[in-house]
C-alpha cells in the first residue's frame, strides 16, 4: 500500500482551458485582451456544456464602474481587465465595492467598482496560475 497521499478530486478539463485562455490574453495587445478573453471564456463554457459528465463551468461578465471588464467564476475568484488592458487576480467579494438591486424576485449585482490595491496583477511574462486544488 502506498503511503503517498492522493487527492480524489478530479480536475476539470476547464482548468487547463482557463490557463490557456489567460496565457493567450496576456500575449495579446492590451487593447484587445478583454474582448479576446471574453470570447475564450465563452468557448470554455460551451465546451464544458457539451460534457454533461463533467463538473459544470460557468462565468459571468460585468463592466466595472471604471470601464474594466470583470470575469467572475463560480469559485469566488475573478479576473479583471482594467481599461488600460492590465489583468488582475481578484476575489469576487472582497476586492470590489458592490451595489445590488433587490426586488421581490431576487437580488442581482448593480455595480462593481474594482479595488485594485487589494488585487494581484498578472505579469505579462509570467506563467498562468497553477490549477486550484
Amino acid at each position: 500500500m502506498s503511503s503517498t497521499p492522493q487527492s480524489f478530486v478530479l480536475p476539470s478539463p476547464a482548468e487547463a482551458m482557463l490557463r490557456d485562455a489567460i496565457a493567450a490574453a496576456l500575449q495579446a495587445e492590451p487593447h484587445a485582451r478583454a474582448e479576446l478573453f471574453e470570447r475564450l471564456l465563452a468557448e470554455i463554457e460551451d465546451s464544458m456544456r457539451e460534457r454533461p459528465g463533467e463538473r459544470p463551468w460557468r462565468h459571468e461578465v460585468f463592466t466595472g464602474t471604471d470601464g474594466s471588464r470583470i470575469f467572475r467564476g463560480g469559485t469566488g475568484r475573478s479576473i479583471v481587465i482594467d481599461p488600460a488592458g492590465a489583468m488582475w487576480r481578484a476575489r469576487s467579494y472582497e476586492d470590489f465595492d458592490t451595489t445590488y438591486t433587490i426586488t421581490e424576485k431576487g437580488c442581482s449585482i448593480d455595480t462593481l467598482t474594482p479595488r485594485y490595491a487589494e488585487m494581484r496583477p498578472f505579469a505579462v511574462t509570467e506563467s498562468p496560475p497553477p490549477p486550484h486544488r
